[in-house]
């Protein structure tokens, strides 16, 4: 189904045009406008009770608000914001699918932030689910560790007290949507 719009000429990506993937480039731009707004829809669907004190959203706006206070950079923020909405769509693995999410946008260092927060945790709570809660530690060597170690401890761990004086979504709504502007992106090392 097209709905009248223009389409491709192709069935198989072999036997495109120039033409082809010049009109893709204009619907996959439209796209890359509208991401700032899908992200918010996921920051809005997380406002919903799943054992903690807070809700996701309401964590994620503590862990914005408290790396915006201690004066983090407009990127770091607004990945504190989105650390969590891997959850959305992989609760299993949601550290690598909101990393994935930044990834064409942020520098590398927060992207491994994002990447590996979920294990980084577990020096908080591993220890009561028989897990290693150094597992962290394999990382030690890595350029981005201490960062993501002073994540955790500082904006996620914390992030879950309902007496907390976080802002609301649209405080950090004009950062996201300057974070996620289709002229940031750009393409990972995927070495």
């Amino acid at each position: 189904m097209t709905s009248g719009r223009p389409t491709v000429g192709f069935t198989a990506m072999a036997d495109g045009t120039a033409a082809d993937y010049a009109l893709l480039e204009t619907y996959e731009h439209a796209e890359l406008a509208r991401f700032p707004d899908r992200v918010l829809g996921w920051l809005r669907a997380m406002d919903d009770h799943t054992g903690y004190r807070v809700t996701r959203l309401e964590h994620s706006l503590q862990a914005a608000t408290r790396a915006h206070r201690a004066g983090e950079d407009e990127e770091t923020v607004v990945c504190a914001l989105v650390h969590d909405i891997g959850d959305m769509l992989a609760p299993a693995n949601h550290s690598e699918v909101a990393a994935a999410v930044v990834r064409p946008y942020v520098s590398d260092r927060n992207y491994q932030v994002m990447r590996h927060h979920g294990v980084f945790q577990g020096v908080y709570w591993f220890h009561h689910v028989g897990a290693d809660p150094n597992a962290r530690d394999r990382y030690a060597d890595q350029p981005w560790y201490q960062a993501c170690v002073a994540f955790c401890a500082r904006y996620d761990q914390n992030s879950f007290d309902p007496g907390y004086d976080s802002e609301p979504l649209e405080f950090f709504e004009p950062m996201l949507r300057r974070v996620f502007a289709p002229e940031r992106v750009h393409a990972p090392d995927l070495a």
